[in-house]
This record gives C-alpha cells, sequence and structure tokens, in this order.
C-alpha cells in the first residue's frame, strides 16, 4: 500500500523496502515538480535527467533553448530506464549531488 505524497501523480504498483522511496519510506518530498528524459541510469538507485527548458534573451527579445542535467534517486518500485520521460520533485539533500527523486514514469 502506497502512501498519499501530496502530489497529483500515480503511486507505483510494486513494493519496496527503501527507506529514500516517497511512497513506501519516509522521504517528503517538497519544492520544484520538473519533467525530463532519463539519459543515464548506470549508477546504483540513481539516474541522470536531462530536462530542455527555454531562456529568454532581453537583448534580442527571443528565447534560447537550455538543457540541464540532474541526478536523482530511483527507487526499486520505480525503476525507471535510459529513455523514459519522468516527472522528479525536490526533496532534501540524499547525497552531494542527490537532491531530487523520480515520482512518476510517463511513457
Amino acid at each position: 500500500m502506497a502512501k498519499d505524497i501530496g502530489l497529483n501523480v500515480t503511486a507505483p504498483q510494486e513494493e519496496c523496502a527503501d527507506p529514500n522511496c516517497p511512497f513506501h519510506g519516509t522521504l517528503s518530498v517538497r519544492g520544484q515538480l520538473l519533467e525530463g528524459v532519463v539519459v543515464s541510469s548506470k549508477m546504483d538507485k540513481t539516474v541522470v535527467v536531462q530536462r530542455e527548458y527555454l531562456k529568454r534573451n532581453i537583448k534580442y527579445d527571443r528565447y534560447e533553448k537550455r538543457r540541464s542535467k540532474i541526478h536523482a534517486h530511483n527507487p526499486p518500485c520505480i525503476d525507471a530506464k535510459e529513455g523514459d520521460k519522468v516527472t522528479i520533485a525536490e526533496c532534501r539533500p540524499l547525497s552531494k549531488t542527490k537532491t531530487f527523486v523520480i515520482v512518476e514514469v510517463s511513457k
């Protein structure tokens, strides 16, 4: 039974014993909710999510494409693979570079 995390996302069907899972553990999520594509899933319980966004150039009154890579925790119950479009939520720092956790995979 997955607990309600306060976001409008579907809970995973599988159960896990990960303490850093927002659905089955004690990790609380707050702050930003971002979408991106998983570009690397080679690390243990960690993925790299690349997101693209537009930044306004004030001088030329145009927008330029930018991209950023974010390290996110990948709970075993979600288990996102490379190429999956995911939704990540901000949480407390889990390591030096991880402050996001995957909350939903949308194919």
